[in-house]
């Protein structure tokens, strides 16, 4: 298995079935080997930075209907809330008066937040915040949305595409969702310009092997700037609540082997990983991750934007976030990076 490490670190991707093999003999030995050979390439073109992101979950209304996700619109026990524009203005001043230069905006589909107030909202954060990054993770939309934003001034999206088996992702969403919607808006988002982030699932109800390769396969066609990968985690009010969720060790196995496909890849240690482990974030920059986000959005909505059970850092002020995971950070090694964070490409 350590020669298909070594194959992949070389720049030769893998094929399904070498994928599959190198997924199913995941093991102590092959985590160090792997995690190993990821720092020193993430090292290569990131130095020992770790890049910080004040998140801003705006908008917790949704009208999809994920069964993995705790703000799904079936969900009648979810506490609903919308921003103000000023509270979101208020939350990038105070974000940008601790250092952050890249703000992210994060919602579930809300119809109130139209194309005219997201653009107006984007145009505001710009020229009050010229040195920052914009970045937008509001779901799927039109062509003609998509351009609007990035027109508005929005620099980088995310859209995790959770999974790249069409079979598979019939089975986690409703039958008005598709995969081949999802991927579509992905290659748009491309097209216009934007720096782009793709991502999945691991441990997901039905998932297996074979459907890690083909996220693996999907990801190296698509060529993303920024790749967002998590563990499952269940929500109790949910079709999966029962669900066990994904676990610590194979969620940082794909981080590295993401890195060494990728070896330029913006990657996050999710809050995901630190809500099942409680040096999750630290584990997940040593296996080569190298983006963290800490909470901008108000002490009191935090406790209402829960995707899964148990979420991490709801009631911290984003002063003690921030504080926090500067000091996570440096306990092992690395140091948190005040700038925009931009994707490098490879020269």
């Amino acid at each position: 298995m350590k020669a298909l490490i070594d194959k992949l670190e070389k720049k030769r991707n893998l094929t399904n079935e070498e994928f599959v093999a190198l997924i199913s003999n995941r093991n102590p030995e092959l985590d160090k080997y792997l995690f190993e050979k990821a720092v020193v390439i993430r090292n290569r073109h990131y130095e020992s930075d770790i890049y910080i992101r004040g998140l801003i979950e705006f908008t917790n209304f949704c009208k999809k209907d994920c069964l993995y996700c705790g703000i799904r619109k079936s969900n009648q026990n979810a506490e609903r809330y919308r921003l103000t524009k000023e509270q979101v203005l208020d939350c990038c001043k105070t974000g940008y008066d601790l250092g952050f230069r890249t703000f992210v905006l994060q919602g579930g589909e809300d119809a109130y937040f139209n194309d005219d107030r997201i653009c107006d909202m984007i145009k505001t954060i710009k020229s009050q915040h010229s040195d920052c990054a914009l970045t937008l993770s509001i779901g799927e939309k039109s062509y003609a949305s998509y351009e609007a934003y990035h027109n508005a001034g929005a620099d980088r999206y995310l859209l995790r595409h959770e999974t790249a088996n069409d079979e598979h992702y019939k089975k986690l969403h409703p039958l008005s969702m598709s995969l081949s919607n999802r991927k579509q808006c992905l290659y748009n988002l491309k097209k216009i310009g934007f720096q782009v982030g793709c991502g999945f699932m691991v441990g997901s109800p039905y998932q297996n092997a074979e459907y890690l390769a083909e996220d693996m396969l999907f990801i190296h066609y698509l060529q993303p700037q920024m790749v967002g990968v998590g563990p499952f985690i269940p929500h109790r009010d949910t079709p999966f609540a029962s669900e066990p969720a994904g676990t610590l060790e194979m969620t940082l196995f794909m981080l590295g082997l993401i890195r060494l496909m990728l070896p330029n890849v913006l990657m996050p240690s999710t809050t995901a990983l630190g809500t099942i482990h409680p040096k999750g974030r630290e584990l997940g920059i040593l296996a080569g991750a190298n983006v963290v986000m800490p909470n901008l959005s108000p002490t009191d909505v935090r406790n209402k934007y829960l995707l899964y059970d148990n979420k991490i850092c709801t009631g911290d002020e984003a002063a003690e976030c921030q504080y926090c995971m500067q000091h996570r950070m440096e306990e092992i090694g690395y140091s948190i990076k005040v700038d925009r964070g931009d994707y490098k490409p490879v020269v």
